[in-house]
């Protein structure tokens, strides 16, 4: 019944998607280009809506057994509100953050938190008052990180779409049932939203479609992973290694250049590879395949032992260091070398 489920929300997202369009057309839900922006002329945006709309049947017709369904979807309520409130009139930095922290709490007193973590040698750390804390900066950060990425066609549906691959994944041979049901339900939902949402997009998923995600997501790698070993807490960190890294990122830039968190930039790691030289596809390709790296680095890091986990976990930082080092390479000597090239080509057409 999940994998016909799957196909449903499927169907359910694509034949949504495109009423979701004119609707958004119509009442003014739309994104503007600026000089910040990558698009060139008005888009629709709330696609989002379509994704929960699909997510939020498939959830009904299954329903779960598990206390942590009904927190769950009162706290996907309040979200995908603010999102399509946003995806309308742009709501303040402030107000979100509110809302977000309040979707976050209703997971919180629904039992949902990381208590400890079992250490290597049979230890045990206990979080104690650190725990509600923690849980609520993990569900809010990675809220916002799905958001930070969904700045080209298809990126955040994209990438989204391997996490929850991943997570489902891992939860099923863990017989995380739940889990599973969720991941997969969403999975589908997404990837009916994705070919209207690709380049060249018809429809911008939006805040509403952006912040879901990043809030059902935030929440299943709590419940996929929480009190597990101090290794294995790495789990999904890494399957959301890049918006968690471009978020991370994003917050040192802009403390460093002393602007508020809130102020948007162009310096996300899909601008920059937009800058070297990529298209938009070639693009959001090459961060698909990182997130597919990071999902596979994930999956042998949850099945290794302790010194397999810290090989895996050299190997990744290592892996990130290199591809740091070789874009920079190129970037400083993108300029020259094409100029280069341009002067040789020129060469070849002289009579």
């Amino acid at each position: 019944m999940i994998y016909l489920m799957f196909f449903i929300c499927f169907l359910i997202a694509f034949g949504l998607t495109p009423l979701v369009k004119k609707l958004a057309i119509r009442i003014g839900a739309t994104d503007v280009p600026n000089a910040r922006k990558v698009h060139t002329h008005i888009m629709p945006r709330m696609g989002g809506v379509a994704i929960y709309l699909a997510f939020i049947t498939g959830m009904l017709v299954l329903w779960p057994e598990s206390s942590f369904t009904v927190p769950l979807l009162l706290g996907s309520i309040i979200i995908i509100i603010t999102g399509i409130l946003d995806d309308l009139y742009s709501l303040s930095a402030k107000v979100k953050i509110v809302a977000h922290f309040f979707a976050a709490l209703v997971i919180v007193n629904g039992g949902i938190s990381v208590a400890f973590i079992n250490l290597p040698f049979d230890g045990v750390l206990y979080l104690n008052w650190l725990s509600v804390p923690l849980t609520l900066l993990w569900i809010m950060g990675i809220t916002n990180a799905i958001n930070l990425i969904d700045g080209l066609d298809g990126l955040a549906a994209g990438v989204s779409s391997i996490v929850l691959l991943t997570i489902a994944g891992l939860s099923l041979t863990e017989g995380n049932m739940f889990v599973f049901t969720v991941s997969t339900v969403l999975l589908g939902s997404t990837l009916g939203f994705l070919p209207f949402n690709f380049h060249p997009a018809k429809i911008f998923m939006g805040d509403s479609g952006a912040y879901f995600l990043g809030y059902i997501i935030s929440v299943l790698a709590l419940l996929g992973f929480k009190n597990i070993t101090l290794f294995s807490l790495v789990v999904p960190i890494i399957i959301l290694a890049v918006p968690i890294s471009d978020t991370l990122f994003a917050i040192v830039r802009r403390m460093v250049n002393k602007k508020p968190l809130s102020a948007p930039d162009k310096s996300h790691l899909h601008h920059c590879l937009l800058r070297f030289g990529f298209s938009q596809r070639q693009t959001v390709t090459l961060i698909y395949g990182m997130s597919a790296m990071f999902a596979l680095a994930a999956i042998l890091l949850s099945s290794s032992t302790l010194l397999g986990s810290l090989l895996i976990i050299v190997l990744v930082m290592f892996t990130i260091e290199l591809v740091v080092e070789i874009v920079g390479l190129v970037s400083a000597n993108y300029k020259p070398l094409l100029n280069a090239y341009k002067r040789i080509m020129s060469l070849g057409k002289v009579k």
